[in-house]
């Protein structure tokens, strides 16, 4: 569960860290490529925190 964990927040912060490049883009092109990053890496980290939980309460029961 710590790997996770793990690499739930490390999506977080690369997300984090899209959104941020994509809001100091001047380029219009570079700015919809971090979007669309932030997007995906948002995506992922939700679909990891969906597993986390669906795999404590598959031990829960």
């Amino acid at each position: 569960m710590k790997d996770f964990q793990t690499q739930l927040e490390k999506l977080r912060r690369d997300a984090a860290e899209c959104a941020l490049i994509r809001d100091l883009a001047t380029d219009r092109e570079k700015r919809e490529l971090f979007e669309k990053l932030a997007g995906h890496l948002t995506v992922l980290a939700d679909q990891v925190e969906l597993a986390m939980r669906d795999r404590t309460s598959g031990s829960a029961a």
